[in-house]
Protein backbone atom coordinates (compact mmCIF):
# COMPACT_ATOMS: atom_id res chain seq x y z
CA UNK A 1 0.00 0.00 0.00
CA UNK A 2 1.16 3.55 -1.06
CA UNK A 3 2.61 5.81 2.19
CA UNK A 4 -0.03 7.95 3.35
CA UNK A 5 1.17 10.37 6.06
CA UNK A 6 -1.94 12.62 6.67
CA UNK A 7 -5.62 11.89 6.07
CA UNK A 8 -7.45 15.20 5.38
CA UNK A 9 -11.71 15.00 5.81
CA UNK A 10 -13.85 16.42 3.22
CA UNK A 11 -16.74 18.84 3.90
CA UNK A 12 -20.33 16.86 4.26
CA UNK A 13 -21.28 18.60 1.02
CA UNK A 14 -18.17 17.28 -0.58
CA UNK A 15 -19.19 13.89 0.21
CA UNK A 16 -22.96 14.47 -0.89
CA UNK A 17 -21.07 15.69 -4.07
CA UNK A 18 -18.95 12.53 -4.25
CA UNK A 19 -21.67 10.17 -3.71
CA UNK A 20 -24.23 11.93 -6.33
CA UNK A 21 -22.03 11.77 -9.35
CA UNK A 22 -21.40 8.36 -8.70
CA UNK A 23 -24.70 6.97 -7.95
CA UNK A 24 -25.41 8.35 -11.57
CA UNK A 25 -22.16 6.88 -12.77
CA UNK A 26 -23.14 3.19 -11.26
CA UNK A 27 -26.35 1.61 -10.60
CA UNK A 28 -24.50 -1.77 -8.67
CA UNK A 29 -24.40 -0.51 -4.79
CA UNK A 30 -20.38 -2.41 -5.09
CA UNK A 31 -19.51 -0.67 -7.85
CA UNK A 32 -21.24 3.04 -6.25
CA UNK A 33 -19.47 2.64 -2.95
CA UNK A 34 -15.75 1.11 -4.78
CA UNK A 35 -16.22 4.45 -7.43
CA UNK A 36 -17.62 6.91 -4.33
CA UNK A 37 -14.39 5.53 -1.55
CA UNK A 38 -11.91 6.11 -4.55
CA UNK A 39 -12.74 9.24 -4.87
CA UNK A 40 -13.01 10.37 -1.31
CA UNK A 41 -9.76 8.56 -0.83
CA UNK A 42 -8.00 10.81 -3.46
CA UNK A 43 -8.87 13.81 -1.88
CA UNK A 44 -8.41 13.02 1.84
CA UNK A 45 -4.87 10.67 0.99
CA UNK A 46 -1.78 13.03 1.51
CA UNK A 47 2.09 11.98 1.79
CA UNK A 48 4.35 15.46 2.54
CA UNK A 49 2.09 17.90 1.62
CA UNK A 50 1.35 16.59 -1.88
CA UNK A 51 -1.59 14.52 -2.69
CA UNK A 52 -1.10 10.93 -2.25
CA UNK A 53 -3.19 9.38 -5.45
CA UNK A 54 -3.32 11.57 -8.43
CA UNK A 55 -6.95 10.41 -8.98
CA UNK A 56 -9.36 8.06 -8.21
CA UNK A 57 -8.22 5.72 -10.56
CA UNK A 58 -4.86 5.20 -8.80
CA UNK A 59 -6.47 4.39 -6.11
CA UNK A 60 -8.69 1.52 -7.67
CA UNK A 61 -5.25 0.35 -9.28
CA UNK A 62 -3.33 0.51 -6.22
CA UNK A 63 -5.55 -0.45 -3.64
CA UNK A 64 -6.94 -3.78 -2.59
CA UNK A 65 -10.72 -3.31 -1.09
CA UNK A 66 -9.62 -3.99 2.61
CA UNK A 67 -7.04 -1.31 2.15
CA UNK A 68 -9.41 1.36 1.29
CA UNK A 69 -11.94 0.71 4.07
CA UNK A 70 -8.86 0.30 6.83
CA UNK A 71 -7.59 4.18 5.53
CA UNK A 72 -11.58 5.40 5.58
CA UNK A 73 -11.89 3.68 8.61
CA UNK A 74 -8.79 6.26 9.75
CA UNK A 75 -10.41 8.62 8.20
CA UNK A 76 -13.77 8.54 10.21
CA UNK A 77 -12.12 7.97 13.15
CA UNK A 78 -13.96 4.49 13.79
CA UNK A 79 -10.22 3.53 15.94
CA UNK A 80 -11.08 6.86 18.05
CA UNK A 81 -14.73 5.82 19.45
CA UNK A 82 -13.20 2.44 21.05
CA UNK A 83 -10.26 4.55 22.42
CA UNK A 84 -13.08 6.91 24.24
CA UNK A 85 -15.42 4.14 25.07
CA UNK A 86 -13.84 0.40 25.83
CA UNK A 87 -17.69 -1.07 25.37
CA UNK A 88 -17.99 0.70 21.93
CA UNK A 89 -17.87 -2.18 19.30
CA UNK A 90 -17.49 -1.08 15.67
CA UNK A 91 -18.79 -4.16 13.90
CA UNK A 92 -22.24 -3.75 15.90
CA UNK A 93 -22.57 0.03 15.08
CA UNK A 94 -21.83 -1.24 11.19
CA UNK A 95 -24.20 -3.65 11.25
CA UNK A 96 -26.91 -1.56 13.55
CA UNK A 97 -26.42 1.26 10.36
CA UNK A 98 -26.79 -1.09 7.86
CA UNK A 99 -30.34 -1.66 9.26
Amino acid sequence: MREVDELRPLTAGRLLTIWRESAREAEDPLERSLLSNSRVLAECCWVRGEPAFPDSGAVLEELTAREMESLLEMLGGAGEAAQLNPAFDPARFQALGEV
